[in-house]
């Protein structure tokens, strides 16, 4: 699994919009100084549309879940759902059963279940499972799985990024496996020499993809929200990133039709 980014929110009109110049140390700075889970706060918003129908509940049943309050994977004898969607396959909503009662599990797995049908359908292709516990512990993303601690979910609502950080966490689950190590992904990291953020550039091979899509599709689908003098940064500094997901960029509904 994956951190999700770990950064204090600051609001539209203060995110510094780096150029792509020389740092110091003779490398290209990166676009934004924050994670991109905070460079675009209305790429999704809790009022746009989300493919989610229902959750089922299926009973208590044990499941081994990744959990960040002890960094590691513990069996618990879970409150499991259903998450179905119009336009994609069911996931499994893995509630712990700290949460005290099904009434309980089954909001906190409607919450999140819904908010993952405001991806777009490609980044849910390879989610099979969401795990949420309570804690102020980072999301994750990976092993066909997003991770969801709540009181870190309290922080991104607030903050208004609860959508983004989900982004950011579906893009590690569905689109790492298939093209972090590729050569085409390597080859546009070349290309561009730029990072879109600072938490790229300082992880460049387990976060660069994660923290560049989501940037891709607010710029390419909802550039009408879109901080003033973002569109020009990103597309002077890694033009080739984002040819590259104009290529690979699958199902969009409902976030955006293609």
């Amino acid at each position: 699994l994956s951190p999700a980014i770990n950064f204090s929110m600051v609001t539209a009109s203060i995110l510094l919009l780096l150029s792509t110049v020389l740092s110091a140390e003779g490398r290209p700075t990166p676009i934004f100084d924050k994670g991109t889970v905070f460079v675009a706060p209305e790429t999704i918003t809790a009022k746009d549309p989300s493919s989610f129908v229902r959750v089922t509940y299926l009973g208590q049943e044990e499941r081994s879940m990744f959990d960040r309050r002890v960094n590691g994977w513990k069996t618990y004898n879970a409150y499991v759902f259903q998450a179905t969607y119009k336009d994609g396959t069911p996931i499994e909503m893995q509630v712990n059963p700290e949460f005290g009662s099904t009434k309980i599990a089954a909001k906190q797995a409607e919450k999140y279940a819904k908010g993952i049908g405001q991806l777009p359908c490609l980044l849910r292709a390879r989610v099979k499972t969401s795990s949420i516990h309570k804690g102020r512990e980072l999301f994750g993303g990976g092993n066909d799985n997003i991770l969801i601690h709540t009181g870190m979910s309290e922080e991104y609502e607030r903050d208004g990024v609860l959508e983004e950080a989900l982004l950011h966490e579906a893009s590690h689950t569905s689109l790492d496996p298939l093209y972090a190590r590729s050569e085409q992904w390597k080859g546009a990291q070349t290309k561009d020499g730029v990072f879109v953020s600072d938490y790229a550039a300082q992880n460049p091979e387990r976060e660069d993809l994660a923290e560049s899509y989501p940037v891709y599709l607010a710029l390419r689908y909802k550039a009408d929200r879109l901080p003033k003098g973002f569109k020009e940064s990103v597309e002077r500094g890694i033009p080739a990133k984002l040819a590259f997901f104009d290529k690979v960029s699958g199902r969009l509904t409902p976030f955006a039709v293609r």
